[in-house]
């Protein structure tokens, strides 16, 4: 289908996809106002938000405060007004005032009213203050809120830096002015049409801010290496002395369904994070499928259409001999396979351990720059405020107001737990349910605390107790993410094994896949621990380490890297696969497959690194941590993996590469997803 529409109708077609690009625009480009800025880190079935959820309905308020009023003044009146002024907004409930340890400075902290609306009201508190030069606004209302703005100005940043390096790259690799604007191209109606695809989704479910991040990126990436593929094998069909039309049918039943198997192995991999709760991790699934697919669908449609109406414009391919630099490496690293692979393995083993030391840290104040507002007041709060800056580990407890003397005593206990520094007076709040304040003694994200929250689970209490606060939420985030991850797992596993098998007809090859697979993210993850928990390059990359690693992120690397690392792989066991099929030995086919594509896969790596690394340069320091850890994982992948492992190990194993049970051979000839089928 899609050689026939390029070949007969590629106006039509061009025509289509133009009208296209101006609908998704309009419609999807305001997706980033529609998107949640909010708690997108959470399980909605978790503990902590049960417990909120009934104090919030027993007591009509916020059980915490989520908005603080920093006054920088020791003058009583001005903490006076600040309170008075806080306590009329229209969706605060409760306010309460700290004075700072050295008496320098106030606090006015405001809880809102169970069902206000959170952004409104932040808008009215932002509005109201901002004739008071000495006030300063935090808390997690405006934490969230700076979250979600700089992640939109880290857009804005990442796309004007890497829009020209990629445009300047594009000049050389596709080695002509018109050819390097398809990939930008490609990429742009991707982009757009991943963001129509997520306003579609966001009507039915609230999806988070963060997923235009991997839009962009993981996008554009693609964009440009199918984009590449699809030019190179275009140009090779031309050189062989195929007209245009013959040339780019051909190129899609090669190249073309090389494309389909890549995108749908990275679609696969990335929609595995749907089995997570948390709106992030769903989120980015959603945002990671989207975008692979469109991708493929533009690059079968779209971008033969133009291949077509340039016809031999668009150049021919640079001669290279099948013995070239790629094909004598490649036998080289043949000659010694077993000590290749088993240093190549070792190596990259050695890298990921420091993974094993990980140190897992929640999304905080402290992700945002040091310059930020919402960061200043909570650093303040924490130094300067000791006895109240710690938000405390707060208990729903259902009994009865004539079981004040059982909570007072069970409020008693978890004052004396180890970990804890006092306990508030429990407060009855009605509807048979008692709130009652832990204050722990080392800072919320402190391990204490986090033992302190198991600890409090423990307690016996006089009724039903369900735990909330910060310290309860990271508690629950991490046993939701640890029960859900081998679901995810099997997921990747199965669709990766499926897919490689549909493309190659062997068992072996996937698992083989599989296993290189997962030494690319261990080394990726290992150099993030590097980085980011040792807080090595935090000049060069300008962050604070947190002296962890943000739970979530690896999981979100886990399936983009897997995915990609697949995509790679892809690419060059089709063509090793092609020159198979047509009778060269499997050393043959491997060194000609390399000697094929090295060109290609290092030019596509090179870019896509551009494309997605350019997050590196954002303010938020997990989105530093996606960008930096992917560009690192298909740049070890590109070289090290494909370039040394690949080659010994389609040597160790020789002919049995291309095993498979009868039962199964049986049906991949049936399905007849093959190289040399007819076109669709």
């Amino acid at each position: 289908m899609p050689a026939r529409l390029a070949t007969r109708r590629p106006r039509a077609v061009l025509a289509a996809a133009v009208a296209f690009l101006v609908l998704a625009g309009l419609f999807g480009g305001p997706v980033a106002g529609l998107l949640s800025t909010g708690d997108d880190f959470q399980d909605p079935s978790a503990e902590s938000v049960a417990a909120t959820e009934r104090l919030e309905r027993a007591g009509g308020v916020e059980p915490s405060p989520t908005i603080v009023a920093l006054v920088r003044s020791a003058d009583r009146a001005a903490v006076e007004r600040t309170e008075a002024r806080l306590a009329g907004i229209d969706g605060i409930a409760r306010t309460t005032v700290s004075t700072s340890e050295d008496g320098r400075s106030g606090a006015v902290a405001a809880s809102l009213a169970a069902g206000a609306d959170a952004g409104a009201t932040t808008e009215r508190v932002a509005a109201a203050f901002q004739d008071r030069p000495d006030v300063t606004l935090g808390g997690g209302q405006f934490i969230q809120e700076a979250i979600g703005e700089q992640v939109a100005s880290d857009l804005a940043r990442a796309e004007l830096l890497a829009f020209p390096i990629l445009f300047a790259l594009s000049l050389v690799v596709f080695r002509g002015f018109v050819a390097a604007l398809l990939p930008l191209g490609v990429g742009a109606l991707t982009v757009m049409g991943t963001f129509l695809g997520l306003r579609l989704v966001n009507e039915a479910t609230l999806l988070s801010v963060f997923a235009l991040n991997l839009t962009i990126g993981l996008g554009l990436g693609l964009a440009i290496d199918y984009s590449l593929f699809m030019v190179s094998r275009f140009r090779e069909e031309l050189e062989r002395g195929l007209e245009p039309r013959p040339a780019i049918e051909r190129t899609l039943r090669t190249a073309g369904r090389t494309v389909l198997f890549s995108a749908l192995t990275v679609a696969a991999a990335l929609l595995s994070l749907l089995v997570f709760p948390q709106r992030f991790l769903y989120s980015m699934g959603i945002a990671g499928g989207l975008a692979a697919l469109i991708a493929m669908v533009v690059s079968l449609t779209a971008l033969p259409a133009v291949l077509v109406l340039l016809g031999r414009r668009i150049g021919l391919p640079r001669r290279r001999p099948d013995g070239g630099l790629w094909a004598s490496w490649t036998r080289g690293v043949m000659r010694r396979p077993g000590i290749v692979a088993a240093g190549t393995a070792a190596a990259l083993i050695a890298v990921g351990l420091p993974f094993v030391g990980v140190n897992w840290v929640g999304v905080d104040a402290s992700v945002l720059p040091e310059t930020t507002a919402a960061r200043q007041v909570d650093d303040t709060l924490r130094t300067r405020f000791a006895a109240t800056g710690t938000p405390p580990v707060t208990v729903a407890v259902t009994a009865g107001a004539e079981q004040k003397a059982d909570v007072a005593a069970y409020a008693r206990r978890l004052g004396d737990l180890p970990g804890a520094a006092s306990t508030a007076p429990p407060r009855y709040l009605g509807e048979r349910t008692w709130q009652v304040d832990v204050l722990p003694a080392a800072p919320a994200m402190a391990q204490p605390s986090i033992d302190l929250v198991a600890e409090v689970r423990a307690e016996p209490a006089p009724g039903e107790a369900l735990v909330a606060g910060q310290s309860a939420r990271f508690v629950d985030q991490q046993a939701g993410l640890g029960e859900r991850l081998p679901l995810a797992l099997a997921v990747l596993a199965l669709t990766t094994l499926g897919l490689l098998f549909a493309m190659t007809g062997s068992v072996i090859l996937p698992i083989k896949a599989l296993v290189m697979n997962l030494l690319t993210v261990c080394a990726a993850f290992g150099l993030l621990v590097l980085v980011f928990q040792d807080g090595r390059l935090e000049g060069l990359l300008d962050f604070t380490s947190q002296s962890g690693l943000e739970s979530t992120q690896p999981l979100v690397l886990l399936a983009l890297v897997f995915g990609l690392s697949t995509d790679y792989g892809v690419f060059l066991l089709s063509r090793i696969k092609e020159e198979h099929d047509r009778g060269a030995s499997t050393d043959d086919s491997v060194a000609l497959g390399l000697q094929r594509t090295g060109r290609i896969v290092t030019a596509a790596a090179v870019l896509f690194c551009v494309a997605i690394g350019a997050f590196a340069t954002s303010e938020i320091v997990f989105i530093k941590e996606v960008g930096l850890g992917t560009a690192a994982a298909v740049l070890i992948d590109a070289t090290i993996v494909r370039a040394l492992l690949v080659p010994a190990l389609m040597k160790l194993l020789g002919e049995r590469n291309w095993w498979a049970p009868a039962p199964l051979r049986r049906l991949h000839e049936r399905i007849g997803l093959r190289e040399g089928a007819a076109p669709a």
